[in-house]
């Protein structure tokens, strides 16, 4: 009973520590926001490696995704003779939970795990010591940068999604099963609203970059300068990163009064 008193005590402790460590992390990050020169290259770069390569990605996942969404909804709702809705339902579901989640997952995944497991091979290699050694500090000249182009990069990627996601289930909707194109296009206008609906999922993807950019650029920053230690940043961003977008888009949709 000691043994599971004094376990259950470390593990707290080892969590309010990491949670420290973290948010001062966050806080010189963004701190270091303000400190010039701007590292607008950089930015540019990691821009590029962040939201240009994960485009397609994001595309096609959200073409097949809206495809799937339109054959599925449009069968559900033919049994109650209401696939006229299928706009209104589709428009929903992406914009306000689909849409903002699974490219923060797909994302995560694709641009979050290569930047700390490249952060985490320049500690490595101990290129991060030797810009401290040139009174350079790592977090204004390598993280900063990437984490706000996650930030910026999540919701024009959300965007994406979505609009190829109706894409998807307008081709699957109206040229396979046959609903009115006028009909499926309606619907969706009039059921989606911007303050409401969109607003929603632009808040979800910005608050969803902001907690990978801090995620992905943290775990690298503090691994163990090996291999090893790197492969296990690199599992731990995503899981670390999934985890807490889940939560997140709980958190925001309960407190948004859905």
């Amino acid at each position: 009973m000691t043994g599971a008193i004094r376990d259950l005590g470390t593990r707290s402790t080892s969590l309010v520590e990491g949670l420290g460590r973290i948010s001062n992390f966050g806080g010189a990050l963004v701190a270091s926001m303000l400190k010039p020169p701007s590292r607008f290259g950089f930015f540019v770069r990691a821009l590029y490696d962040a939201g240009v390569l994960s485009v397609a990605l994001v595309c096609l996942s959200g073409f097949t995704v809206g495809m799937v969404l339109g054959l599925q909804l449009y069968t559900t709702l033919a049994r109650f003779g209401a696939e006229e809705g299928l706009g209104a339902v589709v428009g929903l579901s992406l914009i306000r939970e689909l849409g903002p989640v699974l490219t923060g997952l797909l994302v995560t995944g694709r641009a979050g795990s290569a930047m700390t497991a490249e952060i985490g091979a320049m500690k490595a290699t101990e290129q991060l010591d030797g810009l401290r050694m040139m009174a350079i500090d790592p977090i204004h000249f390598v993280a900063m940068p990437r984490a706000i182009a996650l930030a910026i990069s999540m919701p024009l990627l959300n965007a994406l999604f979505i609009t190829l996601s109706f894409a998807g289930a307008y081709a699957v909707g109206v040229s396979l099963q046959g609903l009115d194109g006028g009909v499926y296009l309606s619907g969706l206008e009039n059921a989606v609203r911007f303050g409401e609906d969109v607003g929603q999922s632009l808040l979800k993807s910005c608050i969803f970059g902001i907690l990978l950019g801090l995620i992905a650029t943290y775990k690298g920053h503090t691994c163990a300068p090996d291999s090893a230690g790197v492969a296990r940043a690199t599992t731990s961003t995503v899981v670390t990163a999934s985890v807490c977008i889940l939560m997140a888009d709980y958190m925001i949709t309960a407190l948004w009064g859905v």
